[in-house]
């Protein structure tokens, strides 16, 4: 069976059609097995026209790592990440599928995936997601010294949990992904200068979601586009489920967290 919640399978023909479609993208598993590690990435979306768009960033082609391909911002978990201030925390329902299967659980933890993912947004493309404040900001050192600088608290409260999913065993690189989403009003300030031809991305590009997913993108970049379009047409409501995808018995499964 492809889809499980837990021990016991469940049928469903949209689950078991992408939990074959990413089963069909495995590549070369013939190197040392590396222990996933911690990360997040972002989908921003514009819906301020009728077409909601999604935001993109093809990576350098020198890069080791899907060269050439079109994904969403994110990158590693940061230990800062978990020590940086918010304006409001993750919804409760958010934090409750974050931490599940998952050790060491806590809210502190779910917030810091969450807050990896901004920071490297910004990183990345410029944009800085957050909400602008007059008080003092308790920042750590590093990357987040710039939100204390411009003056822009990250709020939490804006940003939805779409789905999990954990590189196939024996990889060159494995990540434990999370993906969120967030509208475009959460955006508080552009910078340029983070996109070009000697970045991580070499350009951003807006598309709506049925267009994007004919770019050249990772299998799972496609997949949380369509759990993103699933997540939409409920409203975003928080009592939609959150998947997490993973290798079990040489094909992929997809879990109900």
């Amino acid at each position: 069976m492809s889809d499980t919640r837990g021990d016991q399978p469940i049928e469903g023909g949209i689950a078991a059609d992408r939990v074959e479609r990413l089963t069909k993208t495995i590549r070369d598993q013939t190197f040392p097995n590396l222990k996933p590690r911690d990360s997040a990435t972002l989908i921003l979306i514009d819906r301020t026209e009728s077409v909601p768009k999604v935001l993109l960033g093809r990576r350098h082609e020198r890069h080791r790592f899907m060269p050439g391909k079109f994904v969403f911002p994110g990158g590693r978990i940061e230990p800062s990440d978990r020590q940086m201030a918010t304006l409001s925390a993750l919804h409760d329902r958010h934090v409750a599928r974050l931490m599940t299967k998952v050790r060491h659980a806590s809210a502190t933890k779910a917030a810091g995936f969450a807050l990896a993912a901004i920071r490297e947004t910004y990183e990345e493309t410029g944009l800085m997601l957050g909400v602008p404040s007059t008080a003092p900001i308790a920042t750590p050192p590093g990357p987040w010294e710039a939100f204390a600088k411009a003056g822009i608290v990250p709020d939490l409260s804006a940003i939805h949990f779409i789905a999990r999913a954990i590189t196939p065993p024996k990889r060159p690189r494995r990540f434990d992904s999370r993906f969120f989403a967030a509208d475009i009003a959460a955006i508080a300030q552009r910078a340029d200068g983070f996109v070009g031809p000697d970045k991580e991305l070499v350009e951003l590009v807006w598309l709506p979601i049925t267009e994007a997913r004919r770019l050249d993108m990772p299998g799972i970049t496609a997949i949380a586009l369509e759990e993103l379009q699933d997540r939409m047409a409920s409203g975003m409501s928080y009592d939609h489920p959150a998947p997490l995808y993973r290798m079990l018995n040489k094909r992929f499964v997809r879990e109900v967290l």
